[in-house]
């Protein structure tokens, strides 16, 4: 489990494909009783560029996998070519430059959007509101307002238009695929007032009607669930390479899980939490009725 911020560290970034391969080649080096200075001075290199490949903070050359392959004893070339596999695909997601880059007001999110944006289908648990890719654009502003340690409220609107952006990945032909599990509260909480929020419930509905999104309500009566111990979101991605991604939020930091096992402790908590929640089918019908009392 790792806690983060932005993810930067100066001018690079610490990916999840480059911190998987950075950990399979540390493993690799602990498990023959090497050093870092040792891993360093095969490559003519500092022990500090080896922690920086290490910790996923720097691409890592084809050369230098090999070179360190060698080092460690690596005869195996299905290894060799995992390690390889992974460090091209760490390369080419690192060249790509998304929109969210220029906006100051996302900077604090900047991994998670980029994140978001290489996934191919995400697991989301919400406790108190409603999911961003969701959110209706006075459902957002009325988010913002409410929230005290904004220094000027007109950037706020570049929320509303990032969220805009992040949601257009719920269409076209490869449309993220999403399904996300609400607790009965979020639906009630009265963001913005009961207009706004049931302009959002009626939204909920329209989107559970894209073959892409799944949504299920876990309603009060359910009692007891395994997820009450905070939101989260799970990402899976295309590579083969890449493990499921967990996603946490909390008052002072960015939590991400990225080891395989201890993500799916998070899948399974979800499953669990599906399980106990309304069909797709009730899900929908359940919002409509909020939707109706909160028009009245």
């Amino acid at each position: 489990m790792q806690a983060s911020g932005n993810g930067a560290k100066g001018n690079r970034v610490s990916t999840v494909l480059g911190r998987r391969l950075g950990g399979d080649l540390q493993s690799l080096r602990v498990a023959v009783g090497k050093t870092q200075r040792e891993a360093a001075e095969a490559l003519s290199a500092t022990p500090t560029k080896i922690v920086k490949m290490e910790s996923g903070w720097v691409p890592i050359r084809d050369p230098d996998i090999r070179a360190l392959c060698m080092l460690y004893g690596v005869e195996d070339s299905r290894t060799i070519a995992g390690l390889l596999d992974i460090a091209k695909a760490d390369r080419e997601r690192r060249k790509v430059k998304g929109w969210w880059n220029d906006t100051p007001t996302l900077a604090t999110q900047v991994e998670y959007i980029a994140m978001e944006d290489a996934a191919v289908r995400v697991r989301q648990w919400q406790m108190a509101l409603i999911p961003g890719l969701f959110q209706t654009a006075e459902y957002t502003r009325a988010m913002g307002v409410a929230d005290m340690s904004w220094d000027d409220l007109d950037r706020i609107e570049d929320v509303v238009t990032g969220r805009a952006k992040r949601q257009a990945r719920l269409y076209g032909d490869t449309p993220l695929r999403i399904h996300a599990v609400i607790w009965e509260a979020a639906l009630h909480q009265l963001m913005g007032g009961p207009s706004v929020m049931a302009r959002q419930l009626a939204h909920l509905g329209q989107l559970a009607e894209l073959p892409n999104v799944h949504i299920q309500v876990l309603p009060f009566r359910a009692g007891s669930h395994p997820c009450i111990g905070g939101p989260f979101n799970v990402l899976s991605f295309g590579e083969d390479e890449a493990v499921d991604v967990v996603h946490m939020d909390t008052p002072r930091s960015t939590i991400w899980v990225e080891d395989a096992a201890e993500s799916q402790v998070f899948v399974d908590l979800f499953n669990q939490a599906s399980r106990m929640s309304l069909s797709p089918y009730d899900s929908t019908q359940f919002i409509q009725r909020i939707e109706k009392e909160m028009s009245r």
